[in-house]
């Protein structure tokens, strides 16, 4: 007599994020987009809806979600160098600093380069919209600069060095005033001049426009939330490529993928390449929407913070650093108007997030929403093969067999 065949079980669900991923991941990829979109319209309708239990009250709720898809942008980036390939990277903050800065210095009326506020086609509606790209072209050429001679180097070593890149790129903003204008920084930049009205004569998206519901932070907010869906597009379909792969192999075992053939420098610097033209990319969108840059914006302290998303939402997964990045931007806003010693509460911000590293390390080291290590490019097709439990032999087919 035969013994029944083994049946599949489906995996052990370990929280409430495992069940809600293990049922995602179940979907077609049809009933996905049927889900996928209504959630995320209701998601940007957010700050418009204003929802009293979430809407922060010392703070306008659309500034402080503009500000959040500007660091889910950041997260983005800097989860391709960390959390897919692997890479500690300390200073990040350096991309994000030279994409803002070309921005600036190039739209800028006080910028030092041009000597007069007319810079031509910098100084019209769409400069911003074309300096957009020369930020990410520009910002991927500096990360190729740094990681050529740094990414033979892992580690600790490897910390140290970007940990320098980023404190060397503020430095210089601060000290070179003849071209960044030093600590006096470089105003009124200019940003896309869209919906120009006579109760908006700047646009949608200029800081003036702060009067009705759909103000300039609402604009910038769904602005950043394209942005974003775009990124996740380009990161999605590299991580089901080989480049993807490579990254997963590095992360795991580096000696062990260049044994395997994998030509580990040249992935590691198109990690690198890509996390940074993203820098440059949210670095654009900080220029544009705060209209002003100045070296204090750029500081080892914001690179530690852009870390922190990216660790407490759980490194190698795009959609958990992006529920990281909220969770640094939206909690101080929405407590900035307690007070506790005469300070506000918002200002103990990095003594709670290191405290919340610290517990996180104990007791969920893989962060919020922890990357599933599963295969990548048929990884669906495999999951659902594994969940399928084949039917139970009766007793009377166990005797026939």
């Amino acid at each position: 007599m035969t013994t029944a065949p083994t049946s599949f079980t489906s995996p052990e669900r370990h929280g409430l994020g495992d069940a809600i991923r293990t049922w995602w991941e179940g979907l077609p990829r049809v009933m996905q987009w049927l889900v996928g979109v209504p959630l995320i319209i209701l998601i940007a309708l957010l700050p418009v809806i204003n929802p009293p239990l979430i809407t922060t009250t010392a703070t306008n709720f659309g500034v402080v979600m503009a500000t959040f898809a500007m660091t889910a942008l950041i997260a983005i980036g800097l989860n391709v160098v960390v959390g897919q390939t692997g890479l500690l990277d300390l200073g990040y903050v350096g991309f994000y600093a030279v994409g803002a800065y070309v921005v600036a210095l190039l739209t800028s009326p006080s910028s030092p380069l041009w000597g007069s506020t007319d810079h031509g086609f910098f100084s019209g509606p769409w400069a911003w919209l074309a300096c957009v790209p020369l930020a990410i072209i520009i910002t991927g050429i500096t990360g190729v600069i740094l990681g050529t001679p740094t990414l033979r180097v892992r580690g600790d070593y490897l910390a140290i060095v970007t940990l320098g890149f980023g404190e060397i790129v503020r430095l210089l903003a601060d000290n070179l005033t003849d071209v960044t204008n030093g600590a006096t920084g470089l105003q009124s930049v200019l940003y896309p001049e869209i919906g120009r009205s006579a109760d908006s004569p700047g646009g949608v998206f200029s800081t003036a426009n702060n009067t009705s519901s759909l103000n300039y932070g609402v604009w910038w907010y769904w602005f950043g939330i394209a942005a974003v869906i775009i990124v996740l597009i380009v990161i999605g379909n590299l991580e089901r490529s080989r480049v993807g792969r490579s990254w997963v192999a590095i992360r795991e075992d580096e000696d062990a993928a260049e044994i395997m053939g994998v030509p580990t420098f040249k992935y590691k610097l198109w990690a690198f390449v890509i996390g940074a033209g993203i820098g440059g990319l949210s670095g654009a969108f900080y220029a544009g929407q705060v209209q002003y840059v100045d070296p204090t914006a750029f500081t080892v302290i914001n690179s530690m913070l852009f870390l922190c998303a990216v660790v407490l939402g759980g490194q190698g997964n795009k959609l958990g650093v992006i529920a990281g990045a909220f969770i640094i931007i939206y909690l101080p806003a929405r407590v900035q108007g307690i007070s506790v010693g005469g300070e506000a509460l918002s200002e103990y911000k990095y003594l709670f997030f290191g405290i919340a590293l610290v517990v996180l390390m104990i007791f969920r080291p893989q962060g919020l929403f922890p990357a599933r290590a599963r295969l990548i490019t048929f990884g669906r097709q495999v999951y659902a093969a594994i969940r399928r439990t084949p039917k139970r032999a009766t007793p009377t087919e166990e005797a026939a067999a």
